[in-house]
């Protein structure tokens, strides 16, 4: 079963996390919190498939979902993704409801798509153990894509028409650089199009998600509707709380800025 799937199904808010360290290790210290979810990132965290494997393996202990971003919307990755066990897809940049029927069918085992099919080799079936694997897969999948872009606003009641859309997450920079305000998320004109986004994804019936580290803004877009809401990053966590304690001990100065910086 997918317990995220059923839940945002039934309009049941989803609290979660954003996990960008991209080790194991801290995945399963996160996971002792008791998300609703959690969020592996291979987009903008560098997660290759062998350490997604690795923490997927390391939550399964515990009852936070795992949530996998792929780097981009390819089906041979989507593929992979869902052999190791990942249940709910989230993929970046989807702009068109042509590029999310894609991704449907990338998910979906034919007819209803075109994954390819190798369940008894794949982790996703425990290796064969789950006899009856290749009949609920299909159902027991759950696509979220994102709306981060202008262009994406604009096509958006056709994406979310899309039949095996479970949900459309708002990815605030990127839209926000997209309407000319990069760096500015909480601009007004940005804020007013996520609010706008949020009513239509509900309105068609779809859960709609989004990320914000601000708790009143949090609880401002479950208040519109918003179902899957990732609250924090798990990077951004360790960085400020290690800053705040060296801060306390008058060690201000930036590290990199001894050596020139990251690169």
């Amino acid at each position: 079963m997918n317990p995220f799937k059923t839940a945002i199904a039934r309009g049941e808010h989803q609290i979660g996390l954003w996990l960008s360290l991209a080790h194991a290790y801290s995945a399963e210290v996160c996971a002792t919190a008791g998300f609703d979810w959690l969020l592996i990132d291979g987009e903008h965290a560098p997660n290759d498939i062998p350490g997604t494997l690795a923490q997927l393996q390391a939550l399964a202990a515990y009852r936070s979902h795992p949530v996998v971003r792929v780097v981009q919307g390819d089906a041979a990755l989507v593929k992979q993704m869902m052999d190791i066990g990942v249940q709910t897809l989230l993929v970046p940049m989807v702009d068109t409801a042509q590029q999310a029927r894609a991704m449907v069918a990338a998910t979906r085992y034919p007819p209803q798509g075109m994954r390819g099919v190798a369940a008894s080799i794949a982790r996703a079936s425990r290796w064969g153990a789950q006899a009856d694997y290749l009949d609920r897969a299909n159902d027991e999948a759950c696509l979220l894509v994102q709306a981060e872009s202008a262009t994406a606003l604009a096509n958006l009641d056709e994406i979310c028409a899309v039949d095996g859309v479970d949900g459309v997450f708002i990815g605030p920079a990127d839209l926000a650089a997209s309407m000319g305000h990069r760096g500015h998320p909480n601009h007004p004109e940005v804020q007013a199009a996520i609010d706008d986004a949020v009513r239509r994804i509900t309105a068609h019936g779809k859960a709609a998600g989004t990320l914000t580290s601000d708790p009143a803004m949090a609880r401002h877009y479950l208040g519109l509707g918003a179902t899957f809401v990732a609250v924090g990053v798990d990077l951004s966590l360790l960085a400020q709380a290690t800053r705040r304690l060296a801060r306390d001990f008058g060690l201000g100065a930036l590290a990199a800025a001894s050596t020139g910086g990251p690169y």
